[in-house]
């Protein structure tokens, strides 16, 4: 390892954030401009919710755009202008390879781009609850990713061990494709539950993508830390305007590609296992509403006055910034938490 791969990794992430600032005005005319805004749920099928949120209908959503299109541009164009210039020192900025990046890159827009669809159809009210697909059909999408990426793990990267930390490498043969797909779609839903209040999910994704940069970074996955931060790069942009009060929210063409891609990349660096404990907050998220649900299926009651669990503290009072706040915080420290478990695994190794 030498010291030009800091280097590379350090200047890609701030050319990401660079980019994506500098576009992001043209982004935000734009979304104004066609009034792609978010539909709040109504006063009946979600009294609550209505309740907290309905000053923000109409706040624009797909601001996901400006970090999936800011990945992209730079991947293909740090590719591009090596091969057409020919100089060595810009070929050593590429990082789009094969083994590392081109499934992640690929999932990330093709997720992005469903994701875009769905938000296009809420924002005009087209479908049904008010707007956009629904969840099984959301859920068969995502799924048919899943899938993509998992015929290339195990029969193009020959992939199918999954890591134990302290404890090794297991093969698990044909149960590393169920396993892929399973965890893909879990972490897309579980990213997707987070974004619902002005800079949650991409607070949390800030940190997820930060941890696993520095994870692939040591486990000398260069070309995979450098995509990792360019994704930060971007979100650090995207946070400028989504905090509060958010100029544009995520949408699903950000939450669900974001997440569809952390577990890729949980998945490339086969350290899955710590993505509970580095995304803790994206289970506490998704446990809350998978309680939430089966507790008014069963006891015809519910747990919290309303889910996922950041909406219940906001309904008890807690602020909309303290509570990301606060998030942002727990995030930070079991990303570190994930990280140390990773260096020791790596160190004991």
């Amino acid at each position: 390892m030498d010291n030009f791969s800091i280097i590379k990794i350090f200047i890609l992430t701030t050319l990401s954030f660079v980019v994506a600032m500098s576009w992001t005005p043209g982004l935000t005319y734009f979304l104004f401009k066609y009034k792609l805004g978010k539909k709040i749920r109504d006063e009946k099928s979600a009294p609550i919710m209505s309740a907290l949120h309905k000053e923000k209908s109409g706040t624009p959503t797909m601001g996901g755009v400006l970090i999936w299109v800011t990945v992209l541009f730079l991947a293909l164009l740090v590719f591009y202008l090596g091969e057409w210039t020919g100089l060595e020192f810009l070929k050593k900025f590429n990082f789009l390879t094969r083994s590392q990046t081109l499934l992640p890159l690929g999932a990330l827009v093709a997720s992005a781009l469903v994701g875009l669809v769905d938000d296009y159809l809420n924002a005009r009210g087209i479908g049904p609850n008010g707007g956009g697909f629904r969840v099984r059909h959301r859920l068969l999408m995502y799924t048919l990713i899943a899938v993509v990426g998992a015929w290339w793990f195990y029969f193009k990267l020959d992939w199918h061990t999954i890591h134990v930390p302290f404890l090794g490498n297991f093969d698990i043969g044909l149960w590393y494709i169920p396993i892929f797909i399973f965890i893909i779609v879990a972490t897309s839903f579980s990213v997707n539950e987070s974004d619902g209040l002005d800079g949650l999910a991409g607070g949390l994704l800030l940190a997820a993508f930060a941890t696993y940069g520095a994870i692939a970074f040591a486990q000398g996955k260069m070309d995979l830390a450098a995509f990792c931060g360019v994704i930060v790069g971007a979100l650090l942009a995207f946070l400028w305007f989504n905090i509060n009060p958010a100029r544009f929210f995520m949408g699903d063409t950000g939450a669900m590609s974001l997440g569809v891609t952390l577990g890729i990349v949980a998945m490339l660096t086969n350290s899955v296992l710590l993505l509970p404990v580095i995304g803790f907050l994206f289970v506490v998220e998704s446990i809350s509403v998978i309680v939430q649900i089966l507790s008014k299926k069963i006891r015809k009651k519910k747990i919290f006055l309303s889910a996922p669990i950041h909406h219940h503290l906001e309904a008890k009072g807690w602020s909309e910034p303290k509570i990301v706040m606060r998030f942002w915080v727990i995030a930070g420290v079991a990303a570190v938490v994930g990280l140390i478990i990773s260096l020791m695994d790596v160190g004991l190794g």
